[in-house]
């Protein structure tokens, strides 16, 4: 039965004083001329003490001494005394509060400062305007770390020279309320594009496969090593150093049962994101065997293998369903063979037949089972030894577990399968007669 290798984001002012009059000049430049209330000291305005004579029609005032020009000049003269006075007193009347200025420029400075730096964002999208000329039509790849900001987004597409101005990205992130719906991990982005392509490239998640990593179903640890090597340049032999059993029973309890402290079988087939994480060995064989986890509890491994056990008469371990599974894996090519398939084993073990498996003679050839390969003597070869090897040979897919979990009810013992025959036969006659009609074909 032949294998084929078929993995699949103001100043203040004070009140002014009261004004005090400066001294009269006589006319002749003598002594100051002081009124009565002056010399008494009463503090009211001097005025000399002359008579006034009014006129015939009671409407002129005249000085009693009647000289005009006299009066002028001196009139002049205290004139300009008052003014200059005057002038004195108001300069001194201003009074500056310093502490009480400097208190006011202190609270216009912080009133300032809290609405450029919290207020204007909610409007403009960010606390400092970052804008840039940018080369449109570029493909770029960006990370997003986990657990960053719609700051911290929009910080690390203008790095990237994806977007020209950070405001314009975070104003349509604040406007569309999506703050806390951005995904982290690794995007392929083209530069200039449209706020509104990046945001919904950014909620659906990370569209770029440069920080993930495809396991087909069929791999075994060694190819899984030797992607994660391709992928992460991690060491493919580093990766099988920490690919054992031993390393990981603790958390994952289901491996108490592995053979040769082996982790074959228990890395699940599936694509893996990795985005934002440092990439290490261990993490990676951490994931696949949560997923492994995670796949499992979809089964009911007790009831099929009672049923098994009441068909077949052969006793099955969750450790044995795998292996089978993995035969099963590398035997079929299509979801229609894997229930045949499974039938064919299952009733080759009830009988005591060996299973005769190519595939499991591949996994220690590494390739293609040649007729010498099948006389070397190995506890994988089926063909010298009955019964189940003593590991699995790859990592299953789900469709391989569900057959050996439940075979299809048949009577066959042989099966023929290539890209274009798929030949199940009871007999060993029939099985000849159709890989003759195949190689004839």
């Amino acid at each position: 039965m032949p294998s084929s290798d078929r993995p699949r984001r103001a100043a203040h002012f004070g009140t002014r004083a009261p004004e005090t009059n400066a001294p009269e000049t006589s006319a002749r430049g003598d002594a100051p001329v002081l009124s009565p209330d002056a010399r008494t000291g009463s503090g009211q305005s001097p005025v000399p003490d002359v008579p006034v004579i009014t006129s015939a029609d009671g409407t002129s005032p005249h000085p009693a001494l009647g000289s005009a020009r006299l009066s002028n000049r001196t009139t002049a003269t205290t004139r300009r005394a008052a003014s200059k006075a005057g002038t004195h007193q108001r300069r001194g009347g201003v009074r500056v509060n310093l502490p009480a200025l400097l208190v006011g420029v202190a609270v216009v400075a912080a009133i300032g400062f809290v609405a450029f730096r919290f207020v204007l964002p909610l409007f403009s999208g960010s606390s400092s305007d970052k804008s840039q000329s940018i080369v449109a039509g570029q493909t770029v790849q960006v990370t997003i770390p986990e657990g960053s900001s719609a700051s911290q987004v929009a910080q690390a597409l203008y790095d990237a020279g994806v977007i020209s101005s950070t405001d314009d990205f975070l104003t349509q992130v604040h406007r569309q309320n999506l703050e806390s719906s951005l995904k982290s991990g690794t995007y392929s982005f083209v530069t200039g594009s449209d706020v509104s392509t990046l945001l919904s490239l950014l909620t659906s998640g990370p569209n770029s496969s440069s920080a993930s990593l495809t396991i087909p179903e069929g791999y075994t640890v060694t190819k899984i090593a030797a992607s994660v090597e391709t992928t992460f340049g991690i060491s493919a032999d580093d990766f099988i150093a920490q690919a054992k059993a031993s390393n990981y029973v603790a958390d994952y309890p289901f491996l108490s049962a592995a053979a040769n402290d082996s982790l074959e079988g228990f890395l699940f087939p599936k694509t893996y994101d990795f985005s934002g994480q440092t990439v290490t060995a261990d993490l990676v064989i951490r994931a696949m065997l949560n997923q492994y986890q995670t796949e499992m509890a979809s089964y009911d491994f007790a009831t099929s293998e009672a049923s098994i056990q009441s068909t077949y008469g052969v006793t099955m371990s969750d450790y044995q369903i795998i292996t089978l599974a993995s035969i099963i894996e590398r035997e079929a090519v299509t979801d229609d063979d894997r229930p045949k398939v499974a039938s064919v084993f299952y009733n080759r073990l009830r009988d005591g037949m060996k299973l005769q498996s190519d595939a499991t003679m591949g996994y220690v050839t590494g390739g293609e089972v040649t007729a010498d390969d099948l006389k070397t003597d190995s506890p994988y070869n089926t063909y010298l030894y009955g019964g189940l090897p003593p590991t699995p040979i790859c990592s299953p897919s789900g469709a391989s577990i569900a057959a050996a979990l439940s075979p299809a009810s048949t009577n066959y013992y042989y099966f023929f399968i290539s890209d274009t025959v798929h030949q199940f036969s009871e007999t060993y006659e029939e099985h000849q007669q159709a890989i003759s009609a195949a190689q004839a074909a």
